[in-house]
């Protein structure tokens, strides 16, 4: 999920190569509506949304009853302050844009980054 629609649309695109089954929204009402009826296994969300940010959106999927998902941090911000307010936020992994497709590889293969 990214407001950005051609980085978005060219995640989408890496993602499908990959062999990824792939949804893509650009606001954090979007993305929590589509976590709701997908039931993703895995998020990579942008932390600077429109209508919800990222964080705001981590924590209500979180708290959402029966959802076990993997959230990744896609974002721009990447200062320590940064990495420690999303893992607050409920993210498991938090990448700073733009990211190399062998780290994004091993981050959604559940390696360190």
């Amino acid at each position: 999920m990214d407001d950005n629609v051609d980085a978005a649309e060219t995640l989408r695109m890496w993602l499908e190569v990959e062999g990824h089954d792939v949804e893509v929204v650009h606001d954090g009402e979007a993305a929590l509506q589509a976590v709701e009826s997908h039931a993703p296994e895995i998020v990579l969300l942008d932390i600077g949304l429109p209508l919800a940010d990222g964080h705001e959106v981590a924590r209500r999927i979180r708290a959402m009853s029966g959802r076990n998902v993997r959230l990744i941090a896609l974002t721009g911000w990447g200062q320590p302050d940064d990495r420690r307010r999303s893992l607050e936020a409920g993210f498991d992994d938090h990448l700073v844009k733009p990211v190399k497709g062998v780290q994004l590889r091993a981050v959604l293969e559940g390696s360190a980054a």
